[in-house]
């Protein structure tokens, strides 16, 4: 395909031929399960005496989230909108479109000069699910029209993949991919979790009074140290009292100071965000493979650009000794067993135990940037690559509130 060709096409590539293979190998195939839709390529052995070579379809899955209350987004960054389904939602819960846009604009683009310049209103519309203004207990359906788009800024990556995106690997799995603002794998796709995690913040707050909170503490080599942040009293205002989204003006100075410095210069950096739940009633979790951890952790580095999760102590509990990381416990004055410490995090076996959860994600520097990077195109040939389009220097002060209200759909399932 041409450089200069529509990037807001779909890009092809002649996927992997798959020869029939024996009897069982042909069984396996017609009748191939979500979780063959993981393998990046495969070819099916030949049989002696090959027949035609069939085409080896593989099934795209992994856009629902959830057991009971079901989410699933869809949309690309550059396509006609992105939005949300969610299926699962109580009857009679009071949601408007109010609601939703709050969350909305605390995560959209062109907030301030350390966010990505792209101008998107992201205004929601409820299409169904609910009437009177309360929830009916079926699908709710939520639409984010795209305004602000330029495909044309993705036209050298019809031929050419961005290093660390998803651009080479979705090729290798599917022979298709959506070019411009690279599609599903862009954090546009989070509008959805946002909207949908709104209507599960109202649903926590109304059943059992849990409010979840995320904040920035770390911006590349600038870290919050421990204690500066009361999670007993941190409230909203605190976080949204700077761009930067860090609840201790001093050290969000700094951070503010670091990704300025990297903006100029055309590079990105990462960070951590700290989230906390309270008010979490005991007993959420099961053991074994649907520990509370585990869907936490499904849940936050599911999205874009996370590279690492830990909960309560994570890797600093392993400089502790047991007798200094043990949470001892005791009976507090309304007769409830506590905890002294709180280093399992809120979580233990995999079940919630009444105190406050606590958690960090980590993000990777954005990996679209505007400096020259080696590369190479989809004939297989090296090239150089000054990747175009309007990205986040830093995506940590907007990845929180995705994170966020993604926790938020985890404590209702």
């Amino acid at each position: 395909m041409a450089a200069t060709s529509a990037a807001s096409s779909l890009s092809t590539k002649q996927f992997l031929g798959a020869s029939s293979a024996t009897s069982d190998l042909g069984s396996f195939h017609s009748t191939s399960s979500a979780s063959s839709s993981r393998l990046l390529s495969l070819r099916l052995p030949e049989r002696r005496h090959p027949p035609h070579p069939k085409r080896l379809e593989i099934k795209a899955a992994g856009s629902t989230f959830g057991n009971f209350f079901r989410v699933t987004t869809f949309g690309e960054s550059h396509g006609g909108g992105v939005g949300c389904i969610v299926d699962g939602c109580p009857p009679r819960i009071p949601i408007s479109e109010a609601d939703l846009q709050r969350d909305l604009d605390r995560r959209r683009p062109g907030q301030s000069r350390i966010t990505t310049p792209r101008k998107e209103t992201d205004e929601c519309s409820i299409k169904s699910g609910i009437a009177e203004g309360v929830t009916t207990g079926t699908p709710i359906m939520i639409i984010v029209p795209n305004t602000d788009q330029r495909g044309h800024d993705y036209s050298e990556m019809s031929k050419a993949y961005r290093p660390s995106h998803a651009d080479y690997v979705y090729d290798e799995k599917y022979g298709v991919r959506s070019i411009a603002g690279g599609g599903r794998s862009s954090a546009r796709e989070t509008i959805g979790r946002v909207a949908a995690g709104a209507i599960a913040k109202k649903v926590l707050k109304l059943v059992a009074n849990t409010e979840i909170l995320a904040y920035v503490s770390q911006v590349h080599k600038v870290i919050l140290p421990d204690g500066l942040v009361d999670h007993e009293t941190l409230t909203l205002d605190e976080i949204e009292s700077n761009i930067v989204r860090c609840p201790n003006p001093e050290y969000a100075e700094k951070m503010i100071r670091a990704i300025d410095a990297v903006r100029t210069r055309g590079d990105s950096i990462g960070g951590v965000v700290t989230c906390i739940a309270r008010n979490v009633p005991r007993g959420l979790g099961s053991p074994v493979f649907d520990k509370l951890e585990a869907e936490l952790a499904k849940a936050c580095l599911s999205l874009p650009a996370t590279k690492g999760f830990e909960f309560g102590s994570g890797f600093a509990g392993t400089f502790l000794t047991g007798s200094e990381h043990n949470d001892e416990f005791h009976i507090d004055e309304h007769g409830l067993v506590r905890t002294r410490t709180n280093r399992s995090g809120g979580i233990q076996g995999g079940i919630s135990n009444g105190e406050i959860i606590n958690m960090r994600v980590a993000f990777k520097p954005t990996a679209t940037i505007s400096r020259k990077q080696n590369t190479v195109t989809r004939d297989k040939n090296e090239t150089e690559l000054i990747a175009r389009g309007r990205h986040d220097p830093c995506v940590v002060p907007r990845g929180l509130f995705p994170i966020n209200r993604c926790l938020c759909c985890v404590f209702l399932n």
